[in-house]
């Protein structure tokens, strides 16, 4: 053993004795080598040992203890070896690396960026990353832990590798960026971890990490180091992705809860079953409802305590990879809920992250969300702002995500949403816009579509917001396609009145067509409009058995073909006669019943009508892709107008609201020639009554309506047909 041959580099008293408490700010200014004028002086904490030594390539040098477990050895010369520390226990003898003779792992230029607000890849430098580094004693493994919490007096990591005993690791503060960092070799990939804050008041907590990639399954809180082993093989999709414009393509989204689709299903038991079940009904989109964790299931995902982790209730992020990836290999995209809205007040998450409103707003008239007893983000905050923003470029670019369905909109744009006088404070020109929550959607938006080209950013807003889907250059929030809200809920009510009264309601159902274009929409049939109470699509049809399954057919192709995108909640697409619940699986019986196989059936055919037809999709935000042939035929609750696209056969629907069937209905049409039934929701194979124009209906020169040609046709009861054009250069067959 080398003798201790120099003395070591001073340090004060006060200062080891917070040091080994872990309650100093930069320990790596007193633990670790530190050159001194011609020695190399190392200090370790290790408290309780009986001996300690530090080995290098050269041999072992003895350290003495100095004080409260803090040890220390003098090495000769002036450069720092690779060295590694062993400490006896009584008979245990142990070898480990050292955390502080590391430098730090979040770089001038992360810190720089993170202060802007500007950092677009932040899980890269935050949270817990698996390192490695070449050493003269071998290869170096372990994790670089970073934090953000400029208020904290300490912070320590805590896990499985110090027996949640964090004095040890204590991190050391990175400066006015706020930033700790610690690298801990050894830790590895599946190591359960939390930060240990030191707030200003002296008490001390424990947190998950907000930049988590992983957690334990609820309700266990602790984070988890996670390194991804997923290959991808969606080359081509993502390839295609980004040279298309999704908006304008056929788009129809099946809506999943994936804790209940079929229950104790993993991500990789969906990655098979879901996408053989979507892929044969032809969606073109999987959207499933939040993903990152949460610790109330019955949140259905809509309280986040871990944005960057996927919920480990499914299995482990690479299983959530690999259904994303199973999708897009057999032509379906995905779509995620992405909840920045608020997030909850769990005392373990992100509230009062380091002793202080962190990533909430300070000011409880800002900062609470009163509808969910949540906590609303201070979107004027740099690193708050860049924290979400780099969220959802996170899905977007990790996960291969397609779109990001952004979650309660009109939460973040109003000061008073859901609030009465005097619960709210206006912003600085007196009005209810939250500038700083438009600021931050502007930037989310852009920085989505330049970064993954191809994808889309999705608002659920249930206002008349003016332009939410304008692009950000002309004061637009930047979405590529809003929630039609207006048209579910006018939809729904006119559907639940009986056939006999829906005259009274006309209005209701053609009202859309007044502000359709008012923004590049999605007409959704969602998971909240299956809970609660109001019921399943089945339940909210009037009528006998027959009639509620024919209502359904009916109200789909009517969404199908209404100018927009659609999107379906699971269940529906058979008519599940019971309303949603998170707590069990789909009615999936229901399919034993032909009836409920008939709606099942009718939405399969009506998805490949839908994308064999492009003229039912590719003028879907312009006028141009719409007229009505009739809308005032109240007495009849018939709607009849025709869809058009470049350069293809047009499409005209007639859709049945009425409980009897039209005989010889003269239906005005804008050309001649023999138009194809390519649909009809009537049809006995379906369950329906079977009224149909077999196959085919010949437009003859007879003026209807102001258009040159006409023909009468049969329109089933409860029901909606499909014509087709002939195509170019077919000729009439009129006689």
């Amino acid at each position: 053993m080398s003798p201790v041959a120099h003395s070591p580099v001073p340090v004060d008293s006060d200062h080891l004795r917070a040091v080994a408490h872990g309650a100093w700010f930069d320990p790596h200014g007193i633990l670790g080598p530190h050159v001194g004028a011609d020695s190399v002086t190392v200090r370790v904490l290790r408290p309780l040992a009986d001996r300690v030594s530090i080995r290098t390539a050269s041999g072992r040098h003895d350290a003495e203890h100095e004080q409260d477990g803090v040890w220390v050895a003098v090495l000769p010369g002036t450069q720092v070896p690779d060295y590694r520390v062993e400490a006896t226990y009584g008979d245990t003898t142990t070898e480990i690396d050292d955390p502080y003779r590391f430098l730090p792992t979040v770089q001038e230029l992360d810190r720089h960026l993170i202060r802007e607000g500007r950092h677009e890849q932040l899980w890269t430098v935050l949270g817990a990353n698996v390192q490695q580094y070449p050493g003269e004693l071998g290869q170096v493994h372990g994790t670089s832990f970073a934090v953000w919490a400029p208020n904290a007096r300490a912070v320590r990591v805590i896990g499985d590798f110090n027996y949640w005993q964090g004095a040890t690791h204590a991190m050391r503060s990175l400066g006015e960026s706020g930033i700790w960092e610690l690298f801990i070799p050894g830790v590895v990939a599946g190591t359960r971890y939390k930060f240990e804050i030191l707030a200003n008041d002296g008490s001390w907590r424990q947190k998950a990490d907000p930049m988590a990639r992983g957690t334990e399954v609820p309700p266990a809180t602790a984070s988890v180091v996670v390194q991804s082993a997923h290959r991808w093989s969606d080359d081509d999709w993502m390839t295609a992705r980004r040279t298309n414009d999704p908006h304008t393509q056929a788009l129809s989204v099946y809506e999943v809860h994936l804790g209940s689709w079929r229950e104790g299903l993993s991500y990789r038991d969906l990655a098979h079953q879901l996408t053989e079940y979507v892929l044969d009904l032809g969606f073109t989109h999987v959207e499933l409802m939040p993903v990152a964790e949460h610790p109330f299931g019955g949140s259905w995902g809509y309280q986040v305590t871990s944005y960057f982790a996927p919920t480990s209730r499914f299995g482990h992020p690479d299983d959530l990879r690999y259904l994303i990836d199973t999708l897009h290999r057999a032509g379906i995209g995905v779509i995620v809920d992405w909840v920045p809205g608020h997030f909850p007040k769990d005392e373990w998450a992100l509230a009062q992250f380091d002793g202080t409103a962190l990533y909430e707003h300070p000011d409880p008239l800002l900062g609470e969300q009163p509808d969910w007893g949540t906590y609303i983000f201070n979107f004027g905050r740099a690193e708050v702002r860049n924290f979400l923003v780099a969220n959802a470029t996170y899905w977007l670019e990790e996960f291969h995500v397609d779109a990001l369905r952004v979650d309660a909109v009109a939460s973040m744009l109003y000061l008073d949403y859901s609030r009465n006088e005097g619960q709210w404070r206006p912003n600085r020109y007196g009005g209810r816009e939250n500038l700083e929550a438009i600021s931050f959607l502007q930037e989310a938006n852009a920085t989505s579509y330049r970064r993954s080209p191809g994808t889309m950013m999705i608002a659920e807003e249930s206002t008349a917001w003016p332009g939410v889907t304008a692009p950000t250059d002309y004061n637009g929030l930047g979405f590529g396609l809003k929630w039609n809200m207006g048209w579910m809920n006018d939809t729904l009510h006119y559907l639940q009145e009986e056939p006999i009264n829906r005259r009274y309601h006309h209005g209701e159902i053609t009202f859309s067509m007044v502000y359709a274009y008012s923004e590049r929409y999605i007409l959704p049939i969602s998971h909240d409009e299956v809970v609660h109470g109001k019921g399943s699509l089945y339940g909210r049809m009037p009528g006998d058995h027959w009639q509620k399954l024919a209502g359904v057919r009916a109200l789909l192709a009517y969404q199908w073909t209404h100018p927009g995108k659609q999107l379906l909640f699971m269940g529906q697409e058979f008519a599940q006669q019971h309303e949603w619940s998170e707590a069990r699986g789909l009615d999936w019986w229901a399919l034993d019943d032909p009836g409920h196989q008939g709606v099942q059936r009718a939405l399969r055919d009506l998805n490949a009508v839908y994308k064999a037809t492009p003229a039912l999709w590719q003028l879907d935000h312009t006028p141009d892709g719409f007229e009505w042939i009739d809308s005032d035929d109240s007495g009849r609750n018939t709607l009849a107008y025709i869809r058009h696209g470049h350069d293809v056969p047009d499409a005209v629907v007639v859709v049945n609201f009425a409980g009897t069937p039209h005989e010889s209905y003269r239906l005005a049409l804008p050309s001649g020639g023999r138009w194809t039934e390519a649909y009809n929701s009537d049809a006995e194979l379906y369950g329906g009554s079977g009224v149909g124009n077999l196959g085919s209906v010949d437009a003859m020169p007879d003026p209807h309506y102001g258009r040159p040609y006409s023909a009468l046709v049969r329109i089933p009861p409860l029901g909606a047909v499909i014509f087709v054009a002939p195509s170019a250069g077919q000729e009439p067959d009129l006689f």
